[in-house]
């Protein structure tokens, strides 16, 4: 096989579509089919089943897919050892985040590596299935939640995450410190939307105690969901980090019991992808802003709902 023929392969993969993949590789139709055919024949396997217009990965092809994957990412790790053996610190860095808080902790870790190496090209963007990004070598490393599932990535815990309850301050709750989580099923929420990961965490905490939340509003900018709490229109349920970040006094946070709600936080890669210097210079830069913000020293309260 020439890496040519992987690369038109890995092209028709993602495009799902032979005309489509043929204009981004800029070569054409006709030519692309042949390069395929060429390689199936060399293989004595089907890759693709086509069904009429549209096309679909047979099992042999995902095993070329994964394995073609892991070429690539070979290839490139060859440049980037090349590259910081001559010592030049420069290079791309893709950073992914499951949450709103997590992207927002990575941006603040991502200006202290800009001030450090300002020619590192850094991409930060948020993603539910991060860690299937991970795995396909999509991206370098995520901040996301434990456990981590996939056997081929490996977790660096962090700190643990706990959601509280934000309400305006002229609301009934608002002279109390803790709350229990049985006591908020009746108040109007404003929550993210269902496939939210946050969202799904505090469904299955309510879940816990034997009820299901039909929030009032569902929105997915958090400005815009505190926006409304602070007006009065309802109350909200969001991580500790986030509140802290966005409370500018006219909110009350308060804790939640029974069970409270918790996650934990952790920087995943891939097992067997290099990691470079930019990627290490990220984890390092993000364990010490850990360390100094004592946010690893938070302890997981008793009765805690930590999955879903």
């Amino acid at each position: 096989m020439e890496l040519r023929e992987l690369e038109y392969f890995m092209a028709i993969c993602e495009e799902l579509h032979f005309t489509r993949a043929a204009e981004k590789l800029g070569i054409s139709q006709p030519a692309l089919s042949r390069q395929m055919r060429t390689l199936e024949d060399k293989l004595g396997v089907r890759l693709f089943d086509r069904l009429g217009k549209k096309i679909a990965i047979t099992e042999a092809g995902e095993i070329l897919r994964e394995q073609s994957g892991n070429i690539f990412s070979n290839i490139n790790s060859v440049y980037e050892q090349m590259e910081e053996l001559q010592n030049v610190k420069k290079g791309k860095l893709i950073i992914g985040a499951m949450s709103e808080e997590l992207s927002q902790l990575a941006s603040v870790v991502f200006l202290e590596l800009h001030r450090k190496w300002p020619h590192v090209q850094t991409k930060i963007f948020m993603s539910d299935n991060i860690e299937e990004k991970v795995f396909r070598n999509e991206i370098d490393i995520a901040l996301t939640l434990m456990p981590v599932e996939n056997e081929k990535l490996t977790n660096i815990p962090l700190y643990i995450e706990e959601y509280f309850l934000a309400v305006s301050d002229d609301n009934p709750l608002a002279d109390r410190d803790i709350v229990e989580l049985e006591e908020i099923r009746d108040l109007s929420l404003v929550l993210c939307p269902i496939n939210h990961t946050c969202r799904k965490l505090i469904d299955a905490a309510f879940a816990s105690v034997g009820f299901a939340i039909q929030p009032i509003i569902e929105l997915t900018e958090v400005k815009s969901i505190l926006s409304l709490v602070k007006a009065g229109i309802g109350a909200t349920i969001l991580p500790r980090t986030l509140l802290d970040s966005e409370n500018d006094g006219t909110l009350k946070v308060i804790k939640i019991e029974n069970p409270a709600i918790c996650k934990e936080i952790a920087i995943v890669h891939h097992k067997e992808k290099y990691i470079g210097y930019a990627a290490r210079s990220f984890i390092d830069l993000m364990v010490a802003y850990v360390e100094k913000t004592k946010l690893n020293e938070r302890v997981y309260p008793e009765n805690t709902l930590l999955t879903f």
